[in-house]
Formats: C-alpha cells, sequence, structure tokens
C-alpha cells in the first residue's frame, strides 16, 4: 500500500517496490515507478533531496565522460593523494582502510580500463540533457533549466593547447564540443578575468540555477502517489515472499528492493549478496549571496578542479574531490581552498555565505552500479554515479524500471552490473 501522506512513518508497512534512498536517484527511479502504474515506498534518515543532490554543481553533463582514473591521474596518484591542497586528496587517517579500493583505482586507471570506462560513461550520458528537459516539463521545472552550455576555461596558452587531445578523444565519443579561444571567451562571459588561453564550450550541457529546487519539484511529484518512511534502513533480508527491510522504527515488506542509498549503499549491498567496492568523495561548496550573477554559464577552471555556478541569486563555488568515510567533520582547508579559487577568479568576493559538505558514492572505475543483484532481481542496485548522479538520473530511472518490468534495458548493462568486479 502506497501511502497517500509525505509523513514520518514507524509502522509496519507493506509495498510492491521499496525504493531506499531519496536523493535525486530515488525520486527519479519512484517517478519512472509510479508512471507505470507501481506502488512504491521510499525509505530514507533525511528528507527527500537533502544531501548531493541539492549541493551539486547543477550541471547536466552529457560531455563528463572520463572516469577520475586515467593514467595521468596515475602517474601523479602519490603526489596527488598526499598533498593536502591537491584537487584530488585524502584524509591520511582513512588511508589504510581504503588501501584496497585505491588498489581497484589504480588498475582501472590504466589505459585499457581508462578507455572501456569512458565508454560506458559516455552511452549512460548521451542523452541526458532531453531526458532531463522531459523530466523538468513533467514535474513543473521547466524554467529552472538553462541551455546555454558549459565551459572548461584554460587560464594559459599552454594548458588550451594540451586540451586538444583530450577534446578530440571526447568527439569520438560523440561528445559536441567546441573550442573558444581568448577574445571568444571574453565575448561570452565578459565577467571572468582575461584568459591568456581559451576554453571547451559544451554547447549541449543544460545547467540548473538552482538544483535543489528541481529536486524539490520532482519529490512534491513523487509525493502524490508514494509513500514516503523518514527511517534508515539498516538490514535487508530475503524471505520466501519477499525483501524485508528494517531500521529503529521501521519494518518494511516488499517484493522488490531498489538500493539507492548513494553513499550509505555499500552495506546494504552486502545483505543482498554483492560485494560491491564503494567508496565515499566528500563534496564541498561554498556560496555568496548577489543580486546580478557574474556569469550566464557554469565555468570550470580546469587547473583548480571547480565549477564556478551562477545559481539563483548566489554565486556557488562546487567540487574537487576528498576521499575521506562518513564520519569525519567537514575540514575547514578544503573550504579554505575552495574560497581561495574563486577569489583567484573574482578578488573582490569577501566571506562565503554559507558552506556545505556531502557524500557522493564513488566507485574505483568511476561507472556507476547499476542491475539486478547477483542472488535475484528482487534486489536492484542504482547507486555509485559519482560525480554525474544528477546527469544519470533520468537514465538510472529508466532501466530500473525496465528491469522491473522484465522488459530489455535500452543499455547492454554488462558494464554496470554489481558483480563486474
Amino acid at each position: 500500500m502506497a501511502s497517500e501522506t509525505w509523513a514520518k512513518m514507524t509502522q509496519h508497512i507493506s509495498t510492491e517496490i521499496a525504493v531506499i534512498g531519496a536523493g535525486v536517484i530515488g525520486l527519479a527511479v519512484a517517478h519512472r515507478l509510479l508512471a507505470e502504474g507501481r506502488d512504491v515506498v521510499l525509505c530514507d534518515p533525511n528528507l527527500p533531496g537533502s544531501g548531493a543532490s541539492y549541493g551539486n554543481a547543477g550541471t547536466i553533463a552529457d560531455y563528463a565522460v572520463m572516469p577520475v582514473g586515467t593514467p595521468d591521474v596515475l602517474r601523479n596518484l602519490p603526489s596527488l593523494l598526499l598533498n593536502k591542497n591537491s584537487p584530488l586528496a585524502i584524509r591520511r587517517a582513512a588511508l589504510p582502510s581504503l588501501m584496497p579500493w585505491l588498489m581497484r583505482f589504480a588498475v582501472q586507471s590504466l589505459p585499457g580500463a581508462t578507455a572501456r570506462n569512458a565508454g560506458a560513461i559516455a552511452r549512460l550520458v548521451a542523452d541526458a540533457c532531453p531526458s532531463w528537459v522531459a523530466l523538468a516539463t513533467q514535474i513543473g521545472g521547466e524554467d529552472i533549466l538553462q541551455r546555454r552550455g558549459c565551459l572548461y576555461m584554460y587560464e594559459t596558452a599552454r594548458a588550451f593547447k594540451a586540451a586538444r587531445t583530450d577534446i578530440a578523444h571526447k568527439r569520438s565519443l560523440g561528445i559536441s564540443v567546441d573550442l573558444v579561444g581568448a577574445d571568444g571567451l571574453a565575448r561570452m562571459e565578459p565577467g571572468l578575468p582575461a584568459a591568456q588561453g581559451g576554453a571547451a564550450f559544451f554547447p549541449n550541457a543544460v545547467f540548473m540555477s538552482d538544483p535543489g529546487a528541481m529536486v524539490q519539484h520532482l519529490a512534491r511529484d513523487v509525493r502524490k502517489t508514494a509513500g514516503f518512511v523518514q527511517a534508515r534502513a539498516e538490514t535487508l533480508t530475503r524471505r520466501y515472499d519477499g525483501m524485508v527491510v528494517e531500521g529503529p522504527g521501521l519494518r518494511l515488506h516488499a517484493r522488490k528492493v531498489v538500493i539507492a542509498a548513494g553513499a550509505h549503499s555499500r552495506d546494504l549491498a552486502r545483505q543482498a549478496g554483492d560485494a560491491v567496492p564503494l567508496e565515499t568523495e566528500r563534496g564541498y561548496h561554498a556560496e555568496w549571496d548577489m543580486a546580478e550573477p557574474r556569469l550566464t554559464r557554469p565555468v570550470c577552471p580546469t587547473s583548480r578542479g571547480f565549477y564556478l555556478c551562477p545559481m539563483s541569486g548566489r554565486l556557488r563555488v562546487a567540487g574537487t574531490v576528498e576521499l575521506g568515510g562518513l564520519t569525519a567533520p567537514p575540514s575547514p582547508h578544503r573550504i579554505a581552498k575552495l574560497v581561495e579559487g574563486a577569489r583567484a577568479i573574482f578578488p573582490d568576493l569577501g566571506e562565503p555565505d554559507r558552506t556545505w559538505m556531502g557524500f557522493r558514492p564513488s566507485m574505483p572505475d568511476s561507472v556507476p552500479v547499476i542491475g539486478p543483484s547477483r542472488a535475484g532481481s528482487d534486489v536492484i542496485h542504482a547507486y555509485g554515479h559519482g560525480h554525474i548522479g544528477l546527469t544519470l538520473a533520468p537514465i538510472t530511472a529508466r532501466i530500473v524500471a525496465d528491469i522491473v518490468a522484465g522488459r530489455e534495458p535500452e543499455l547492454d548493462l554488462t558494464a554496470y552490473r554489481p558483480g563486474r568486479f
């Protein structure tokens, strides 16, 4: 039974499909399943869309095909991980527990693996932008979308020249991208300081001026017919008549379970019978309130590893990668580096009006886990999207709905299955 309310519930509940996780992935999955007439209950200890689905860079990144691990990253991995100022860093206290993941990451950064992983990601993101336009129209969020593309800025002529190889590779994977010289960049974004290099312009990228608001549109649409339990799912048990999800104040019986709990998915996956090498990236942002935006589209200064995002009524600076688990407090140093980087572009920025840290689910190959459990299709995995969870929400939802219905998914799931490692 799906509740007509969107309130915290503690009684025993039965439903056809339980979706664990009410971030953008879980909500998109629920939305798609409800559209196909399924009975759905979502479960999350937090309010819908309050984690990384809120704090991200807001870009539907159909160009983000390269995994985090590449041969270049592998060559520089020791210095990257141990340099606290690096865009890719690690909390040293977490190093012992991260070693198995890091070893897998190193293997996935070899040339052959990198090419395979990029291809797998490219197939997922291929129609991300039109998929989001369609979804936003359905949930009344079309005004939040901006279709001006995205810029990757190269601050030096040398960096701009070196980027041509990467740009050519992206084009070979079907990504639309144009190279813009320094003069063209100045015309497109006159608020930026003069750059000696130029930029890569991704014309098809779609930007959300407020991703948190978009996810709330999605949540409101879902809650019309889905139930929601504000509780933490801690155990997952197979029974003869379905799955039982339990936690403090929670007992939920379902014919099928979708694990879409982001960075919190690993233990549930293990209980379902799938040992998945999922780790946690800690993502940060800082925001400055401002009446007039300084940019007309998101801009990534490539040497600094973050995005400048002209959100509604504020500038958000989001990015960098920190491996460090789920329990440690936010790093003041990482926030300070974001603020320092933002001021390198806009020197007159004062103290940020707010800062944030959230958790990204990170796979060593940067490829999400989407597909049925090895132990049976009564559990379906939908997590591990890393930096592109927002981007991949609609296609992930379609794939999950296909699995639930027993249809052939639109993509071959071999590269995304939980048993690939």
